[in-house]
């Protein structure tokens, strides 16, 4: 591995700017908590803490903001998401100046956060009209009955964000929330709340009233709790163990919930892809963010023909990575963001070796970068019965496997609770494309890591299995904020019997109506 010249402003956050952002969450009833650049050891800043009248506040806040705003049409709730759009591109430098100091992870990484946003605000933007307006279906008795279908918002959205993106994952959820006309309480991560409140501030700089999107700070066990017991609706991203959790809150209150959860994610390298070119997006797919990415690749099943030159070729695209620090786009791997990170990371490939398995590129910690940087690792004769086998490691590590036939590949990719992503290799993209279906997952990338289907947000995202339940992403990702109301008027004639018909003359009549209904809709 390479390292790249190392500077010390990995956490030289402007102290205005943190104080400025910090004074925008509703927190302080609770004792603050130090956060820590995760590349350096250094101290970001005292946060504080959200107290449950804290909680109690936001929420009555933002309920009666949303009462407003569910009055304003969607139109100019559209153009508000255009202006985020526009500020968020301006003003890139601050926001990944503080995504990297608060995660640690590479700035051309960063980047995909900003570009997330701005895509979902785009797209919402653009079709949130279309898909909101009032529909006006057919009635049981056509003319005599005239329907409207009308979308109403659920009310306050609780959006529980994870530190790995907090960007993308804090804010492209909220958006599509306060288009349908909802108010939004986030309850970031501790270590990324920065990254959530510059979200914040900048779509209050773009008009959003104030009170529509707040954040509250704290613990997930302590604040998401209370945050759940208050919410209409919950949309969470992390754990699988967490997600089980938060499912059972939100099914006692029956409030909705939309959950994406873990993944243990394949790569598939049938007999005739293209290796080169597979070799070396695998490299983004496994190690971006450093493996700290739901939709990461952990697994990799590649046909015997092609075994020896995939590997050698992916071993060596992997070796000429760069990791480093600094806030710009001089390497390519940032650091892992927790103490955590860096023990499951270790354990995971301890134990594989111990049992059998090879190291072929990294397998090492670096503590000369940093307290939490670890090598992107690739292994290979793992087998059942090693930890990093079937659990997921949410780190700079995959496992390759040789495999005799396609269709092996596909059993093997399916043997696992999970179904985040996956990714299918192959020059004859017809077939590939029917592989692709019969692999258990939420998105499937055929010639791609990740990016084509999650860059995709006109196409829904989500997780089978524990990987999760809901969508984000295209209409789903919108509707799901949204509950509906049937009204219907039934004019001139009732659905009922006519004065002095018989109710066996209502039921023969009612039988000759509907054949004919079905005949006619047939045509």
């Amino acid at each position: 591995m390479t390292t790249a010249p190392q500077l010390s402003a990995a956490d030289a956050l402007p102290l205005d700017l943190i104080e400025r952002l910090l004074g925008l969450a509703v927190a302080g009833g609770a004792p603050s908590v130090e956060v820590f650049a995760p590349a350096t050891g250094r101290k970001i800043a005292d946060l504080p803490q959200s107290s449950v009248g804290d909680i109690e506040t936001a929420f009555a806040t933002a309920r009666s903001a949303q009462q407003k705003w569910a009055g304003v049409p969607v139109g100019e709730r559209a153009a508000l998401l255009r202006r985020v759009h526009d500020m968020v591109l301006a003003e890139q430098d601050a926001i990944l100046d503080i995504i990297q100091t608060e995660t640690g992870k590479s700035r051309v990484h960063a980047f995909d956060e900003v570009s997330d946003v701005a895509v979902n605000a785009r797209y919402y933007a653009s079709e949130g009209k279309r898909l909101l307006a009032h529909r006006k279906p057919r009635g049981v008795m056509p003319v005599l009955t005239q329907v409207e279908v009308r979308n109403r918002p659920k009310g306050v959205v609780a959006v529980i964000s994870p530190w790995n993106y907090p960007l993308a994952l804090g804010a492209s959820d909220a958006l599509p929330a306060l288009l349908a006309g909802n108010a939004v309480i986030g309850r970031p991560d501790n270590q990324t709340a920065l990254t959530l409140l510059w979200a914040i501030d900048i779509a209050e700089r773009a008009g959003l009233p104030k009170g529509l999107w707040q954040a509250v700070l704290g613990r997930g066990a302590v604040v998401g709790t209370e945050v759940i017991a208050r919410a209409d609706f919950v949309d969470y991203t992390g754990s699988s163990a967490t997600g089980r959790t938060i499912a059972q809150q939100a099914g006692e209150r029956l409030i909705g919930y939309s959950l994406e959860l873990g993944g243990k994610n394949p790569l598939l390298v049938l007999a005739d892809a293209d290796v080169s070119a597979a070799a070396k997006i695998a490299v983004r797919a496994c190690f971006a963010s450093a493996g700290q990415l739901c939709e990461s690749i952990e697994r990799i099943y590649v046909h015997a023909n092609v075994y020896d030159q995939f590997v050698a070729d992916f071993v060596e695209n992997t070796g000429k990575l760069t990791l480093g620090k600094d806030l710009d786009f001089s390497y390519e791997i940032g650091s892992l963001t927790f103490p955590r990170q860096i023990d499951t990371v270790s354990k995971h490939v301890d134990d594989a070796v111990a049992k059998g398995a090879r190291v072929l590129a990294g397998g090492k910690a670096r503590p000369d970068l940093g307290p939490y940087f670890y090598e992107p690792t690739i292994l290979a004769d793992v087998r059942e019965g090693m930890t990093v086998f079937r659990e997921e490691t949410f780190g700079p590590v995959v496992s390759v496997y040789r495999v005799e036939t396609d269709e092996d590949a596909v059993t093997q990719a399916n043997d696992t609770a999970y179904g985040l992503n996956a990714s299918v290799w192959g020059r004859d993209t017809n077939r590939a494309r029917e592989i692709a279906a019969r692999i258990d997952a939420g998105s499937v990338n055929v010639n791609e890591g990740f990016i084509a289907a999650w860059g995709s947000v006109a196409a829904p995202s989500g997780g089978l299995g524990i990987s999760g339940t809901g969508r984000r992403h295209g209409p789903e990702g919108l509707l799901k904020y949204i509950d509906t109301q049937t009204i219907a008027v039934q004019r001139v004639l009732p659905i009922a019997p006519l004065p002095g018909m018989s109710e066996q003359l209502w039921a023969k009549t009612m039988t000759l109506y509907l054949g004919v209904m079905k005949t006619l809709r047939q045509k």
